[in-house]
C-alpha cells in the first residue's frame, strides 16, 4: 500500500511556529498583494511587515480589553482579516470565523451557540452587527470596526508591542484556538473545536505531500472564514509564495495574468468554469475539434516523455493567465472530465478531501499520485479505515490523527455519536483500494436505501448527468412511493444550448434515457424536473440538497 512519507522537519506544532518561520526566512520577500476597492492603488506587504502587523494588532486588541476571549471576525477578504486570524490565534484569544454570506439571525445564532461577546467587523457589516444587537437578542461588549486595523492606523499602535508583549499569550498547542461552524449543508451547522495543532499541523503536512516553491504566485479566492481558504492561506505562507487578493469575480481572468497566478485553492465550480468557457470559446471559433485532436496529440507524445502541451495549448494557457501550473480543488469532487481537460492543457489539477472537523485535508493528490475517480492517499500523520465495509467494499470513512477536531462545542452526545474507538466518522462513504487510493461514493445521509436492501449513492449518478452539455447542476433524490423509493432528478440547465421551439423537457427526458439504459433497473431516474433557477448553495458552492424544490 502506498504511502506519503512524512517528514519531521516540515512538520509544525503551532501557528505561532509557522508565522515565525516564514518570516525568519522570506523576510523583505513579498507575501501579500492587495488593491484598494476602486483598484487604484496597489499595496505590497513583505512577510517581515506581516509579523510585525501581527503583533501591532495583537498588542490593539490587548489595549481593548480582549485578552483571553472569544473573538468573532466577519468581512470579506482582506488583508486585515489575515492579520487578525493570526493575531487573535497566535498571541490573544479565540478566533471565531462567520460566514459573511449568513443572514442576520444565522449570524446571532453562531455568536450565540459560540458564546462569543466580542466581534471585528468589515465597516460593509456595520448595520448588521447593529441589526443583530437590536432585533436578535445579542449583547455584545464590544464590536470593532476593521477600518482601524488599516496600514494607515497601525503606527499608532506600535508602541502598544513593548508594553502588551509579556501579555501575548503562552500557546497550549492542544487547547482551543479556533470555533469553526461546519457548512450546514444538510443540517444545522456545528460548532467544531479546533486547536493550533489541528490545523498547524495539516499545513505541515500539505508542505510534505504538495510540490510548490517560493518562487509561485499565489492568489486568495476561497473566503476566509471557510477553513480550506484559510488553511490554503497558511500553507502559501509557510512555502514564502507571494499572494494576491481576488479583488472580486469579474476581475478573476484579468488578475491571473496581471499577477501571474501560478497556484491557488479553490472549488470545483471555479474549475468547471474555467473549462467550460474555453470550450464554448472554441465552439464559438469553429476549434472545438482542433482542440480535442491537440488533447489526443499531447497524451500521446506524453507515453514517450514529450510534453507538447505547453505548445499545442499556449493559447489556452495565455487566457488563463499564461503562468498558471496548479490548481488545488477541494470542498465538492471535482468531475474526472473537467480535471483531464485540466491536465492536458499542462495544469496539474489536485483534488483533495477533508471536513472542517479535520482541519480540514485528509486526502489528496500530487502529481506522482493520483488515479483518476479518487481523491488520492490520505496524508501524513492520518490514519483511515473503513466502518462495517458493504460487500462492494463501501463503508463510512472514519478518520485519525493530529488534524482531527477536538470535539463539537456544547455538544456530548453528538461527539459520542461521531468518536467510534478514537476515530472521528465522517458520515462519507468510501472505499479504499489495495494501493491506498481513497474513493468518495457519497454522503451517507444521501443514501437511498430500496426496500429490498439495494443502496444507491446519489453523487455517481449526478456525475454522469454533469456530463450532459447543458447540465448546470444536478441533484438526484430518493421519492417515497408506497412503502418503497423512486429516484428523481432535478436540473439546473443553460438555456443557450437550445434552440428556439425544442421541446427542452422531451430533450432532457430523452438523454436521461440514454443514462438510464446503462443502470440496473434499481439505479433508474423515474422523473426528471426542470429550471433555469440555480439551486441555493453554500459559500463554498455546495448545493444545499435539503432546500431543493421537486415540481
Amino acid at each position: 500500500m502506498k504511502k506519503y512519507e512524512y517528514i519531521p522537519e516540515r512538520d509544525f506544532q503551532d501557528l505561532r511556529e509557522l508565522i515565525n518561520r516564514s518570516v525568519d526566512r522570506f523576510g523583505p520577500k513579498t507575501a501579500f498583494i492587495y488593491k484598494s476597492k476602486d483598484r487604484k492603488t496597489k499595496t505590497e506587504i513583505s512577510f517581515s511587515k506581516f509579523g510585525e502587523d501581527i503583533d501591532t494588532v495583537s498588542a490593539f486588541l490587548i489595549e481593548e480589553g480582549l485578552k483571553g476571549e472569544k473573538i468573532a471576525v466577519i468581512g470579506p477578504n482582506s488583508y486585515e482579516w489575515v492579520v487578525l486570524y493570526y493575531a487573535v490565534m497566535n498571541n490573544v484569544g479565540i478566533l471565531v470565523p462567520l460566514d459573511k454570506g449568513l443572514p442576520d439571525d444565522e449570524i446571532a445564532n453562531s455568536l450565540k451557540l459560540s458564546s462569543c461577546d466580542f466581534i471585528v467587523y468589515d465597516e460593509e457589516f456595520k448595520e448588521n452587527i447593529e441589526n443583530i444587537q437590536k432585533n436578535y437578542g445579542v449583547k455584545l461588549k464590544k464590536a470593532i470596526s476593521m477600518d482601524v486595523l488599516k496600514q494607515d492606523k497601525l503606527p499608532a499602535y506600535k508602541p502598544l508591542v513593548e508594553k502588551h508583549k509579556k501579555d501575548f499569550k503562552v500557546i497550549d498547542k492542544h487547547e482551543t484556538a479556533l470555533i469553526a461552524f461546519t457548512s450546514g449543508t444538510t443540517s444545522q451547522a456545528k460548532a467544531a473545536l479546533l486547536s493550533h495543532r489541528n490545523i498547524a499541523s495539516n499545513v505541515g503536512v500539505l508542505d510534505m505531500v504538495e510540490r510548490m516553491t517560493p518562487e509561485d504566485n499565489g492568489y486568495i479566492f476561497l473566503p476566509l472564514h471557510h477553513l480550506f481558504g484559510s488553511t490554503g492561506v497558511a500553507f502559501l505562507i509557510s512555502q514564502g509564495i507571494t499572494s494576491a487578493f481576488c479583488s472580486g469575480i469579474k476581475y478573476f481572468q484579468r488578475e491571473l495574468k496581471e499577477y501571474q497566478v501560478s497556484t491557488f485553492f479553490c472549488v470545483p465550480l471555479i474549475i468547471e468554469s474555467m473549462v467550460n468557457k474555453v470550450l464554448k470559446t472554441a465552439d464559438q471559433q469553429g476549434k472545438r475539434k482542433k482542440l480535442e485532436m491537440g488533447r489526443k496529440i499531447v497524451r500521446f507524445f506524453l507515453k514517450f516523455g514529450i510534453d507538447l502541451r505547453p505548445i499545442i495549448f499556449k493559447e489556452v494557457r495565455d487566457g488563463l493567465g499564461g503562468n498558471l501550473r496548479h490548481l488545488v480543488s477541494g470542498a465538492a469532487p471535482l468531475s474526472m472530465e473537467i480535471n483531464s481537460y485540466i491536465w492536458d492543457f499542462g495544469i496539474f489539477g489536485y483534488q483533495g478531501y477533508g471536513l472542517t472537523e479535520t482541519s480540514p485535508v485528509i486526502a489528496a493528490e500530487n502529481p506522482t499520485t493520483t488515479k483518476p475517480g479518487t481523491v488520492g492517499l490520505a496524508m501524513p500523520l492520518v490514519d483511515v479505515k473503513l466502518h462495517e465495509p458493504n460487500e462492494e467494499g463501501i463503508g463510512e470513512l472514519l478518520v485519525k490523527g493530529p488534524n482531527v477536531m477536538k470535539g463539537y462545542m456544547n455538544n456530548d452526545e453528538l461527539n459520542k455519536e461521531v468518536f467510534i474507538d478514537g476515530y472521528f466518522n465522517t458520515g462519507d462513504l468510501a472505499s479504499i483500494d489495495e494501493e491506498g487510493f481513497i474513493t468518495i461514493h457519497g454522503r451517507l445521509k444521501n443514501v437511498v436505501v430500496l426496500k429490498n436492501g439495494k443502496n444507491i449513492y446519489p453523487e455517481e449518478i449526478e456525475v454522469l448527468i454533469d456530463k450532459l452539455p447543458y447540465a448546470l447542476e444536478n441533484v438526484v433524490l430518493g421519492q417515497e412511493q408506497g412503502d418503497d423509493y423512486r429516484l428523481i432528478a432535478a436540473i439546473v440547465y443553460d438555456e443557450s444550448q437550445f434552440k428556439e421551439g425544442d421541446d427542452i423537457q422531451a430533450i432532457i427526458d430523452a438523454d436521461i434515457e440514454k443514462i438510464n439504459e446503462h443502470m440496473p433497473a434499481y439505479k433508474r431516474i423515474k422523473e426528471v424536473f426542470i429550471t433555469t433557477e440555480p439551486f441555493e448553495k453554500t459559500t463554498t458552492g455546495k448545493v444545499k440538497r435539503a432546500t431543493v424544490t421537486i415540481g
